[in-house]
């Protein structure tokens, strides 16, 4: 064949394959459309490729079925923990109500009786106080007076002391009122009664001014100095225990709707500062989200929690009346955000995913004699990045100062002075019904499987569950963190006088911070004996190591 028909003959078939190419495909109608559909065209900012990536992020943590996955992808990132502020229910600093409200969005209503939603409750409540007030009376006297403790081997502070005898007091109270009231009212049957539960939270908080130092570091990187003043988020960790906690399989009716909580007129304070200014540590710890139980336990929603006042005798005099007025605030606004946030957790949301419907708790923090009552209602768990400015939900707080439930003991062992209406207060909490909900309370849950208890995977539920387990514990990694020395940080960064000696800490190279950027599941799997892999002793290519199903 001569060239001239061989380049002819190539041409033809070239030909032939464009115009077979250039065709319409047969497609489907369902998937035509009468007007064209192009990609999206995202902005190639280092600010929007940021937000983006945070978004897939959360996206993904949403999309998961079970309980326990969403929350350990969100430790994920970080192989050592999140370095979290951490707070409790027994130290308040002066002055941190307005952060406390800050970092859990939360609007206090001050007033001297509960919300009207507890008016209508008020039936009958006369007959029931006939009832069992001299059993009141009895179990204060008893505790007050009576009882001889054991001393300890170390002498206890005053606010040891008031915290025991008011934990004995909320016990017997409790266990008056539900032996009285459980007749008429079959809530108290079914409810769980968790005695010094492990109640703790996480979750991230925005609109922290950055420090001098990450300002530095962003302003001398080409990469992030356009965020070099912009706003940052801190994890927030809560731990604590409360005296006394009742739960139920139900949840209590709201007090308001959600759209109402977008009211303009409940005010937040901002707060801004660095939290080691109020006397907060950090600490790297992973996130933990613990209501008191597990998630596979059906008691799901709470209904009342005890604190004790102890920590207010601590408190230097000079803070005065007003301040230790508004630490009592504080103490209940955490415990009770706390308490609902891992609540909501439980039930599929997070920090980054918002409820669908709201969450209330009761809490009362009392020493035995005074006693206040507040009741809180979670209506917002977003709170990190632009959230906190621009949400437009607001957690409720209603508070009641302090009561006195009697003046005094005398001399005869008998009752001076018993308040009626703080023991009517105490009836509403646990004559307030939980109620079925219409909505769906799981709808960011899989249909069939919500927790690591539902897959039916023998080998992953038990690899999860006890990495679950692990991770909720919060015990050392098997290596230990990394730290700078003091003669590292004398001889090498503050003076550098060892310029010949080898660059090999990760200080000393640039982006090698293992804190920062090993993961969670940055490690190297179990390895499996032979004999006790599944494919036997005598198959090639085998899998040496132990399958693992992080999230």
């Amino acid at each position: 064949m001569s060239i001239v028909k061989y380049k002819s003959k190539i041409r033809l078939i070239l030909n032939e394959t464009y115009r077979g190419y250039s065709t319409l495909v047969a497609t489907e109608p369902s998937k035509l459309t009468k007007l064209p559909e192009y990609p999206p065209i995202y902005e190639v900012s280092e600010r929007a490729r940021r937000e983006r990536k945070f978004e897939d992020w959360t996206e993904q943590i949403k999309n998961l079925h079970t309980v326990e996955e969403k929350l350990m992808k969100i430790n994920m990132p970080k192989y050592y923990g999140w370095e979290s502020v951490v707070l409790n229910d027994t130290k308040i600093p002066y002055n941190a109500l307005s952060f406390i409200q800050h970092c859990t969005r939360t609007h206090i209503i001050h007033g001297a009786e509960l919300p009207n939603f507890y008016k209508k409750i008020e039936s009958n409540l006369d007959a029931v106080i006939k009832d069992i007030k001299s059993e009141i009376e009895n179990a204060l006297i008893v505790e007050f007076q009576l009882v001889r403790r054991k001393p300890e081997s170390k002498p206890l502070s005053p606010a040891e002391k008031e915290n025991l005898i008011s934990r004995s007091i909320i016990d017997q109270i409790n266990r008056i009122i539900i032996n009285n009231l459980s007749k008429n009212y079959e809530h108290l049957l079914t409810s769980q009664i968790d005695v010094t539960p492990r109640h703790e939270a996480f979750w991230f908080v925005g609109g922290f001014k950055p420090s001098e130092r990450l300002r530095k570091t962003r302003k001398n990187d080409k990469f992030q100095e356009f965020m070099s003043n912009d706003p940052i988020d801190r994890p927030i960790q809560f731990i604590g225990s409360p005296f006394l906690a009742l739960r139920n399989t139900l949840p209590l009716d709201p007090i308001i709707s959600l759209d109402d909580a977008t009211n303009s007129d409940f005010k937040v304070p901002f707060f801004d500062y660095n939290p080691k200014v109020l006397g907060y540590n950090n600490e790297f710890r992973h996130g933990t989200n613990i209501p008191g139980f597990w998630p596979d336990d059906p008691y799901k929603f709470g209904l009342l929690s005890f604190n004790g006042r102890g920590h207010i005798l601590e408190r230097l005099p000079t803070f005065g009346e007003e301040d230790n007025l508004e630490a009592l605030h504080a103490q209940s606004i955490l415990s009770s955000f706390a308490w609902l946030h891992s609540q909501a957790c439980y039930q599929g949301f997070s920090t980054f995913t918002d409820l669908t419907y709201p969450l209330v708790n009761q809490n009362i923090i009392t020493n035995g004699q005074y006693w206040s009552f507040y009741v809180y209602q979670l209506n917002t768990t977003l709170l990190h990045g632009k959230n906190m400015p621009n949400n437009p939900r607001r957690n409720i707080c209603w508070a009641l100062k302090p009561q006195k439930l009697f003046e005094n003991i005398d001399e005869n062992k008998k009752i001076i002075g018993f308040n009626d209406e703080v023991l009517k207060n105490l009836l509403k909490f646990y004559i307030n019904q939980p109620a079925q909900r219409i909505e769906n309370m799981t709808p960011y849950l899989g249909e069939n499987i919500k927790t690591i208890a539902d897959i039916e995977d023998n080998e992953k539920r038990e690899w999860l569950e006890k990495q679950f387990k692990y991770m909720m514990s919060n015990r050392p990694r098997h290596r230990l963190q990394y730290e700078i020395y003091d003669w590292e940080r004398i001889y090498k960064i503050d003076h550098k006088t060892r310029q010949l000696e080898p660059r090999r800490r990760p200080f000393e190279l640039k982006d090698n911070n293992p804190i920062a950027y090993r993961r969670y599941d940055d490690f190297h799997p179990r390895y499996v004996p032979k004999k006790l892999r599944p494919e036997g002793t005598k198959r090639k290519n085998q899998n040496k190591w132990e399958k693992t199903y992080f999230p």
